[in-house]
């Protein structure tokens, strides 16, 4: 089709798109033509930011490594990825659900951990935090024999990837329930963080004056065959970020009640002498593939320990 004005060009590349032979793609591409095109109307856009937002995008990827992952920072940033999820769990949207974000950090072959055992592999300091967790199908009946895959910061906000100072795999571990659908394990209370400024994330918040601040919390993947593989995140009740998570993951499901338990209660290990918490959860997983998906970072970073700048929220 020859252009004659603007409003030719959106029939003209639906009409090129009619060649697809895949009809889901057919369907997601003319989605998001139409919905693009769309935009550039609804917006006026001007040549200039058209060409600033092509670069934006392209920083995008180049600004993603094997130990940080800009592309999923920014779609977390505009609660793309909560959207996503909630979409596609809990009964397509229906119901609530414990499914979550996957977020930025999550690494494939965490080291297997008996049920009780510490994912504090370096000398990490912090209040000493003692997880119990279930996981149950729709029925509520117990599901044994689920890898479950847990991940968190440090209390200083940091994950081991980004941090030089810890050991590889710190604060990580991979478990696998028991009859009664259980692992338990022992580490440090997580802190909240915010997240990296340096890309065009950071600029997008600046812009919007908001904040870069997650809440406290501990990252669970539930894995079994039968079941739909479940991302999720437990947050901490005591966190000042929780209506106003930079990601917008917080869902009244996930708000988790982390117990502080002060010297003089019966301990639950022999060296502990001071305040410490306690986190009971449950997860609720749903019939589907056990596919997982491709790990948003492989490696580790090196070089200094990242400088953790916060944004102020503008009232």
């Amino acid at each position: 089709m020859i252009i004659k004005t603007h409003q030719d060009v959106t029939a003209a590349v639906l009409a090129e798109l009619g060649r697809a032979e895949s009809p889901r793609f057919k369907e997601i591409m003319s989605a998001a033509i139409e919905h693009l095109h769309g935009f550039v109307r609804d917006a006026r856009l001007t040549e200039a930011e058209f060409h600033q937002a092509c670069g934006w995008i392209a920083k995008l990827g180049q600004l993603t490594t094997s130990s940080h992952n800009e592309v999923v920072l920014v779609a977390g940033s505009l609660g793309i990825s909560s959207l996503v999820c909630l979409l596609n769990n809990g009964n397509h949207g229906q119901t609530e659900t414990t499914a979550n974000l996957m977020g930025p950090f999550w690494r494939q072959n965490s080291p297997p951990t008996e049920n009780g055992g510490s994912i504090v592999r370096t000398l990490t300091p912090g209040t000493p935090l003692f997880v119990d967790a279930w996981v149950q199908d729709l029925e509520g009946r117990p599901v044994e024999g689920a890898e479950v895959d847990v991940w968190h910061t440090s209390a200083e906000g940091f994950y081991e990837n980004q941090d030089p100072e810890q050991g590889d795999m710190n604060l990580r571990g991979k478990f696998v329930t028991d009859v009664e659908g259980r692992i338990a394990f022992r580490s440090i209370k997580p802190a909240g963080y915010p997240i990296p400024l340096s890309g065009p994330v950071g600029a997008l918040l600046r812009a919007q004056g908001r904040h870069n601040m997650r809440p406290a919390h501990i990252h669970f993947m539930v894995h079994k065959p039968g079941f739909k593989t479940q991302f999720s995140q437990v947050y901490s009740s005591d966190d000042p970020n929780l209506e106003t998570d930079v990601q917008f993951g917080v869902t009244q499901a996930l708000v988790g009640r982390y117990v502080l338990h002060q010297a003089g209660e019966p301990m639950p290990a022999p060296d502990i002498s001071g305040p410490w918490y306690s986190l009971e959860h449950r997860f609720v997983v749903e019939p589907g593939e056990s596919t997982l998906p491709a790990p948003p970072i492989s490696g580790k970073a090196s070089g200094a320990r990242p400088q953790l700048q916060v944004l102020k929220r503008r009232p």
